[in-house]
């Protein structure tokens, strides 16, 4: 198992270009100045980082085009804008989003473009807007690839990604913590939420008219993997799960075990796999695979958890892991290059130690697989003490942009971060 290793150290319309060519204004958009505190940010020696857009509501997954606009799907709050796709276009090269534009209704989830259509998810759907490079707003109406997807319950959120079979596999998270009854009560075996949620779904991303019972439960399993992606350099399709909550509502757990277990699950998914939940459980003492106390497990058993599928990390529990890109571009210095990054949305029940988590981390690879060494690459979004009513800023995913630099959302402060490598 590996090893961890934490190291603290867009008014104007472009002429329309074929999707996957770059326009000729893109190099202007590779020098912008950056912020001079970073916006707050805490990044290693030779990054910096600026804001292209603030108060956008809540900002959930989002992509960036080959002409560099940025496209966030807009989750539905309490205050800001009611959902849909925000489109952010940088004019004059300074990095900053003199335009926005909205289009779409829901809440949104994540954003995503695949062949000539753009992709958007809300709590219960995915569908398509045919799109022209270039543009501002969708060339037609929307067409709809799956409805009907649970949305009940906790873990809404309907990310995705696509499958270089022509599959789109979208997260189905669970409705709770365990499964169907109240924490510290032993709980149906086998689990019913099982056949509908706490896996990825495999649908046929160029058919219309789909429901869930169209697909195929791909993996299972999985309580909830906010944080999905394929990785370009192997065709493979990797999550980061949100770990379950109160094991210390049983006897054989204090509040300081509960802060610290279980682990967040970096999997790689295959066709077929269990990854346990909610039988099972990652303890980072251990580095195995536990049984869960409402099955029977007491810290120490295994059973029938040293069959199901093992992490590749063990990220620290709680975190909330919401957003994983696998680096493909040439900015950044070689180390990071098919590495991960993943965005942790931050604990809120980590007491009684700290909150934490509210940052983004990197975790090399070496060919196929992470060296198990993973560092936190970018901090300060939530503040001197992170809390999930206290932080300004909770961030929520990230992007690769054409010239290789990073962005990053949050969904507290409705903001769109740029990190750039200027080197040193």
């Amino acid at each position: 198992m590996c090893r961890m290793k934490v190291v603290v150290g867009v008014t104007a319309m472009l002429s329309v270009t074929p999707l996957f060519m770059s326009p000729p204004h893109l190099h202007a958009q590779q020098h912008p100045r950056c912020a001079p505190d970073n916006a707050g940010l805490s990044l290693p020696d030779g990054f910096c980082a600026l804001i292209v857009a603030d108060e956008v509501g809540r900002a959930r997954h989002m992509t960036v085009a080959p002409n560099g606009d940025v496209f966030v799907a807009v989750g539905r709050g309490r205050q800001g804008p009611d959902g849909g796709v925000l489109v952010l276009r940088d004019n004059d090269g300074d990095g900053v989003a003199e335009v926005q534009r909205r289009f779409g209704s829901g809440s949104g989830d994540d954003v995503k473009f695949h062949g000539d259509y753009l992709y958007y998810s809300t709590n219960d759907a995915v569908m398509r807007y045919p799109w022209t490079a270039g543009a501002l707003a969708p060339a037609g109406e929307a067409d709809t690839i799956v409805s009907g997807l649970p949305a009940t319950g906790s873990h809404r959120s309907k990310t995705f990604a696509f499958g270089a079979d022509g599959g789109l596999f979208v997260n189905i998270g669970s409705p709770g913590n365990i499964c169907t009854q109240r924490e510290g009560e032993p709980q149906p075996d086998p689990c019913p939420e099982l056949e509908t949620r706490a896996g990825i779904w495999r649908f046929d991303a160029d058919r219309t008219g789909q429901r869930q019972t169209d697909g195929r439960r791909y993996a299972t399993g999985l309580r909830n993997t906010v944080a999905l992606a394929s990785r370009p350099q192997d065709g493979g399709l990797y999550g980061v799960i949100h770990g379950r909550d109160q094991l210390g509502a049983w006897e054989y757990f204090d509040e300081r075990y509960n802060a610290e277990n279980p682990a967040e699950e970096f999997v790689r998914i295959e066709a077929g796999a269990d990854v346990g939940w909610p039988y099972c459980y990652y303890s980072p003492e251990r580095q195995r695979k536990l049984l869960g106390p409402e099955f029977g497990g007491d810290g120490e058993r295994q059973g029938r958890c040293a069959d199901v599928a093992q992490p590749l990390i063990g990220f620290p529990a709680h975190w909330a892991p919401n957003g994983l890109l696998f680096y493909s571009g040439e900015q950044l210095p070689t180390r990071y290059q098919g590495g991960a990054f993943v965005v942790f949305h931050g604990s809120w029940n980590r007491a009684p130690l700290p909150q934490a988590g509210y940052n983004v981390v990197f975790a090399p690879f070496s060919g196929n697989d992470p060296t198990g060494d993973w560092e936190i690459f970018a901090d300060g979004f939530g503040g001197a003490e992170p809390s999930p009513r206290g932080s300004a800023h909770r961030p929520v995913s990230i992007a690769q942009g054409p010239d290789g630099s990073l962005y990053v959302t949050d969904d507290a402060g409705g903001r769109i971060y740029r990190i750039i490598y200027r080197g040193g």
